[in-house]
């Protein structure tokens, strides 16, 4: 899919990663599919706490289940991983000596837990004045929650993104409903990315190093977007609308014979092209819902209607009429479909790596597309502690006897 030989646009840059679950992993990948060197630091014996979280896994060249489960791998290509105890004076040595070499650390610790193994923006900036250190919190390093621990679906409730997502309290099924991946965390690794890149950036130009203070609930807030921005120039607190929308009709979800579309009516002329095509031309002409804000007036009249409607076609008839008609609509995937959507088998959005025990792992490419420096596929997750001996021979010149002692310390 890639020419790993082509140059990448962070080839420079060398990333020590301690971070574990997904925020902080999902960074540090899009860093290491961008060409950064990343070295994830983990426990030895244990690793990252995803790497447990199964099943499933991925199945090994028998096809049997290997050790390697599927969260684990979602969020860590493209990395070396080193095996070390911080919390042993020898351990935090070898961070020391790692920072040296690094341009970038990342961390998603509670606040001032590294501060005590003196791994802290504070103490390694000393050591390193242009270093660039991410701190990935819940709560932030400031403010009366900062010392809480933070989840992605408590950031979902906290944030707001629950109290506008699911269906209205009136109907079945009405409540709060939290998103179907942990996009708080995948979101904070987004924005995690783009400040260590600016960070970067500055310091090219400068020498200078900076600190990242990063907060899932922050993420949260920012995440609303024009609903948090409505609320703020109203002062109306908005509802939830499930699939339906607040200001168009019709602009949801319908039933079909077989299955489920999606239909995004956006103006009149839409509205008529859609009933026309489900046979319903007295929808066209009816009085009350010729234009959109009768129809949002009276979307509990004109969306029965509509469902009844629907439901007399196939999902597939339905798709083929709008397509025609120039009406915007579209099916709801299973994950299945979705991998076998031919637009995103031409887009190569899936992508097999070998792996030393899952022979060939299947993952979700990066959606970035560069045409001179793409993102690069050529290492598989790592297993644990894959690299350790490499990096510490080869990076700070460790010897065999010195990392003998280390493992026998169980440091490494």
């Amino acid at each position: 899919m890639t020419n790993n030989t082509q140059p990448t646009s962070l080839q420079h840059i060398r990333v020590l990663d301690l971070t574990r679950v997904l925020a902080g992993p999902w960074c540090t990948q899009n860093l290491a599919d961008l060409g950064a060197d990343v070295i994830k630091v983990e426990r030895p014996g244990v690793g990252d706490d995803t790497r447990s979280w199964g099943p499933p896994y991925a199945p090994d060249a028998e096809g049997k289940n290997s050790s390697e489960a599927a969260y684990y791998l979602t969020a860590n290509r493209g990395k070396r991983s080193i095996t070390l105890d911080i919390a042993t004076p020898e351990g935090q040595q070898v961070i020391r000596h790692l920072v040296m070499q690094s341009d970038v650390v990342i961390e998603n610790y509670k606040v001032d837990q590294l501060k005590k193994y003196g791994l802290d923006y504070a103490s390694l900036s000393a050591l390193k004045p242009d270093l660039v250190y991410c701190s990935i919190t819940g709560f932030g390093q400031t403010g009366p929650y900062a010392s809480r621990s933070g989840y992605d679906f408590i950031i979902q409730g906290m944030g707001g993104l629950m109290s506008i997502t699911g269906e209205r309290d009136e109907l079945p099924g009405g409540g709060p409903q939290k998103a179907g991946v942990a996009i708080t965390d995948l979101m904070t690794g987004m924005y995690a990315t783009i400040a260590i890149l600016a960070a970067l950036t500055h310091k090219e130009r400068t020498g200078v190093g900076q600190y990242i203070d990063l907060a899932l609930l922050d993420v949260q807030v920012a995440m609303l977007a024009n609903v948090g921005s409505n609320y703020l120039s109203s002062g109306k607190t908005p509802n939830r609308w499930g699939n339906a929308h607040a200001n168009i009709v019709p602009y949801q979800t319908f039933a079909t014979s077989d299955g489920h579309i999606i239909v995004a009516a956006g103006n009149d002329g839409q509205y008529r092209q859609f009933v026309l095509a489900g046979g319903c031309p007295e929808l066209a002409t009816d009085e009350r819902f010729l234009t959109n804000p009768q129809r949002v007036e009276l979307r509990d009249t004109l969306v029965p209607l509509l469902a009844e409607m629907v439901k007399k076609k196939s999902k597939a008839e339905w798709l083929a009429l709008l397509e025609d008609a120039g009406v915007p609509c579209g099916p709801i995937n299973r994950l299945d479909e979705v991998f076998a959507d031919p637009q995103v088998q031409a887009r190569e959005c899936e992508i097999k790596l070998p792996h030393p025990t899952a022979g060939n792992v299947k993952l979700v490419a990066s959606p970035i597309r560069m045409s001179e420096t793409p993102p690069r596929y050529d290492v598989a997750p790592p297993l644990l502690g894959q690299h350790t001996d490499q990096i510490l021979h080869e990076l700070l010149g460790y010897s065999a006897d010195q990392l003998a002692q280390l493992r026998e310390k169980k440091v490494i």
